[in-house]
């Protein structure tokens, strides 16, 4: 069984997510079960994905976009290093190109554009 507001997994007998504390349904009832690549991202940061994977792409190798998403320990790391030899950089990229990039809170950078 999964949780309908944070995606984890949880016993069948939960009455409450211990991850976030969300109320869980009865176990027989079958909306309890969702999948949860079906449910929607709530933990989606406000910034935007489009200025990431720009920043990544032209000035990774300085850890520009890490700090941009808050991230100020590994930009410092990136910068010193040149994007972690090239290699961190291509996989914050990768990351950021296929929506699994995170900022500080640990929030998904997902958004195209800053609405």
């Amino acid at each position: 069984m999964y949780c309908p507001n944070c995606g984890k997994e949880l016993s069948n007998q939960a009455a409450a997510c211990p991850y976030c504390g969300h109320p869980m349904a009865s176990a027989a009832s079958p909306t309890s079960q969702a999948n949860p690549t079906t449910q929607t991202i709530k933990n989606v940061s406000p910034k935007s994905r489009l200025a990431v994977v720009l920043l990544s792409f032209f000035l990774g190798w300085l850890g520009i976009h890490r700090f941009y998403v808050g991230k100020v320990g590994t930009g410092i790391i990136w910068l010193f290093t040149a994007g972690l030899f090239g290699i961190g950089n291509l996989v914050d990229f990768i990351m950021a190109l296929a929506g699994s990039f995170t900022d500080k809170s640990g929030a998904f950078v997902l958004n195209w554009t800053n609405d």
